[in-house]
């Protein structure tokens, strides 16, 4: 166990910090830690993808990579703060489209602590089918329900309109599918936004493979769903953070 996990609450995915600058720097160590997973993997070689950090104390703003450094390497000093009217604090450039997106994400939720999207193999490929996750695996009973389609030929998101768009397509859910894009995921840590996103990315792999595949029973899969709560998203992420970068252990 890290030290980070050694101090969570059984109930939260956080630590119980009070001091906004532990937990700043807690939130900036798992997203750095996020990013190079992702690298791990093959995700965003390149440049496409983001992840975001809400800060804890100024609630408008957020943590990103800094662009143009390769997931694999990031550190918390490759992070950047992004303020509310886009302007980047800490030096260096951002991917402009994860502003675009994230900012209005955390401004309509404000449970949101962490956002995650990236062109994955699976994921991409299967927004392109403009469907919903069918529950037809254990991964995909996650988003049983709990995920809306962003509908919109704005593949490029160039402004903060197409942000708002997917902040409302996306709802209360916690995944939105971004047509001809690729998936999108959030929750109240860093932790379990991106162990959401590796369970959907999972199960695009899977639909997009099991073309005939007989659904589980809507009893049955609410059942999974409600078990793989935010405490299993961000156990999934522990397991593919020692298996990925077990160096950071």
């Amino acid at each position: 166990m890290d030290a980070d996990s050694a101090f969570l609450d059984p109930a939260a995915d956080e630590p119980v910090l009070t001091d906004p600058a532990e937990l700043r720097a807690h939130r900036k160590r798992r997203l750095a830690l996020a990013y190079r997973v992702f690298g791990a993997m093959g995700w965003g070689s390149l440049g496409d993808g983001h992840i975001s950090a809400r800060d804890p104390e100024w609630l408008d703003c957020f943590w990103l990579g800094r662009y143009g450094v390769p997931f694999r390497f990031m550190t918390p000093d490759d992070l950047v703060l992004v303020h509310a009217d886009g302007s980047v604090e800490g030096g260096g450039h951002i991917n402009v489209a994860a502003y675009y997106i994230h900012a209005p994400l955390h401004e309509a939720r404000s449970d949101v602590i962490a956002a995650a999207h990236c062109h994955t193999p699976y994921g991409t490929p299967f927004s392109a089918e403009v469907t919903k996750l069918a529950p037809i695996s254990q991964e995909a009973c996650a988003f049983f329900d709990d995920h809306e389609i962003f509908d919109d030929h704005e593949v490029n998101i160039g402004s903060t309109d197409g942000g708002k768009r997917i902040a409302a397509a996306l709802g209360q859910t916690r995944a939105a599918i971004l047509r001809n894009h690729g998936l999108l995921t959030v929750a109240t840590s860093v932790d379990a936004a991106v162990g959401y996103f590796l369970m959907m990315e999972r199960s695009a792999e899977v639909q997009v493979k099991a073309r005939d595949a007989k659904p589980i029973g809507p009893q049955a899969a609410r059942r999974v769903h409600d078990m793989l709560d935010e405490r299993e998203a961000w156990q999934v992420f522990q397991w593919a953070q020692r298996t990925y970068v077990p160096e950071a252990n």
